[in-house]
């Protein structure tokens, strides 16, 4: 288990960690920043993980899966238009959206994703 790498590392969790040609990234929101409706937070959550991703030898077109979290269905379709900009044509991740009550009442969205290094 060398091959471990865990970075930006708290108590509680790792931003990245990467084991071999895998990169492991924890859930990207848009907490912190200015936006407030789904479009928004789902573009800035999604440039952190480019950011992470770049940070950890990889980018959107090596990622395997993504698990995403969302408030309300009913905003589905403007987080499926930010996200088809954003995944390159050819690279869909497999990837699971699920509604679920996330850390506070102020985020839409959450995602948390697998990529192979590049």
């Amino acid at each position: 288990m060398n091959d471990i790498k865990r970075t930006h590392t708290t108590a509680r969790m790792s931003k990245i960690v990467t084991c071999g040609d895998l990169v492991y990234l924890c859930g990207q929101t848009a907490g912190g920043s200015d936006a407030t409706d789904m479009a928004g937070q789902t573009s800035e959550a999604l440039r952190r993980v480019d950011a992470l991703l770049e940070e950890a030898g990889s980018d959107k077109s090596c990622i395997l899966t993504a698990l995403i979290h969302i408030k309300s269905m009913a905003d589905f379709a403007a987080m499926n238009a930010v996200w088809d900009a954003w995944v390159p044509a050819g690279a869909a991740p497999a990837r699971t959206t699920v509604e679920a009550n996330l850390a506070t009442p102020s985020i839409l969205f959450e995602v948390t994703v697998v990529a192979a290094k590049r």
